[in-house]
Order: C-alpha cells, then structure tokens, then sequence
C-alpha cells in the first residue's frame, strides 16, 4: 500500500471495480461542487462504500470519463471509471475549504492485468455464450470478469477482501452458480408454455 493520501470523497452505498465504468447522477450542491473541481483540475475522488459490512474500511478510487447531460438546475449525469480501491483512514466532514467530504486514504495500487486462468477463462466465455454474448473486443482480465457477473455489493466486498491469491477461486465459483442460474431458467422456460 501506498502512503497516505488526502483525496476528496463521494459516499456511497457502492463499490466500483478496478476497470469498472459506473454511471452517476449528481444533484446535491456539495457534489455539483465536487464535478466542478473535479473537471476543472482534472483530479481523482473517491466512492468510500459507505455500508454496515465495510469493516476493512474501503473504497474505489474514481476518475470522470464523461459528464453525459447537464440539466438546468445544475444537476449532471456523468460516467466515471474505477482506477484502484483505497483503504480508509480519516473520513472528515469537509474537503479542504470545500463543502463535501475528504479522506486520508492509502491506495491499494492494484496491478489490473491479472488474467484468469484457462479454467476459469474458458467457463467465462461459455457463460457469456449462455448469455448470447459472442462478441467481445478484449481479454477479460479478473477484475472485468467479476464485474461482467453482475455481482451484489455483498460479493464484491467479500471479492476484494479475500487475500489475492484466492480471488480467482472465489470468481470461478461465481461463475459455476450464475451457469447454474442460468440453466435453471432455461428449464424453468420449457415447463411453462403460454396460451
């Protein structure tokens, strides 16, 4: 882990994944004002997971990719992307002089090209076939393929926290259950026919 660091944060009951584009919309006045900063010093904040089970205290650590609409009231919708997750020292009230929250976080530097392997690279891929996904641009790394399963908050916490040389067992036995939902609802399909 890196040293300390003073970063702006966003709460939320959210926690983004390395990679992870996650779409916001942003209406109170103190995170208008965050966008603001955010956009005209092109710096980093940070999502703390802001959820009873965060006891290791952690977080992700965002950059804006796009602000997609704007609205009168000064309300936006923007994208933004997931670049690393950080451990939460201090959360304080005010950022600097600013009114939304800040803080001292150390970041993880997580080393995002960490490839599956063939096991589990090659039962992804006959999930995305299950789902009629056959079309892909790019070799999924772990941390794409835990957020292409759509996994609960609850996963993506325990997701993170298992030390990493276990993390791809966890998401080889993510992938084994959604392949098993999935052939559920197949057979659930052929019971039922429509009159």
């Amino acid at each position: 882990m890196s040293e300390v660091t003073h970063i702006p944060i966003f709460p939320l009951a959210l926690l983004p994944l390395p990679g992870e584009l996650v779409p916001l919309h942003i209406f109170e006045p103190r995170y208008r004002q965050l966008l603001q900063d955010v956009e005209i010093n092109d710096i980093h904040f940070g999502i703390y997971f802001s959820h009873e089970s965060n006891e290791q205290k952690i977080g992700s650590l965002m950059k804006l990719e796009s602000v997609i609409k704007r609205y009168p009231g000064g309300e936006a919708d923007i994208i933004v992307k997931c670049e690393d997750i950080f451990s939460m020292g201090t959360l304080s009230r005010t950022f600097k002089s600013k009114t939304y929250p800040g803080g001292d976080v150390r970041f993880w530097n997580l080393e995002q090209n960490v490839f599956p392997g063939h096991e589990l690279y090659d039962l992804f891929l006959s999930y995305l076939r299950q789902r009629n996904i056959n079309q892909h641009l790019t070799v999924f790394n772990l941390y794409q393929i835990a957020y292409e399963l759509s996994l609960d908050v609850g996963d993506r916490y325990k997701f993170l926290t298992t030390p990493e040389e276990k993390r791809e067992a966890f998401i080889l036995k993510r992938v084994i259950f959604q392949m098993h939902i999935l052939l559920q609802e197949l057979r659930c399909k052929d019971n039922y026919h429509l009159n």
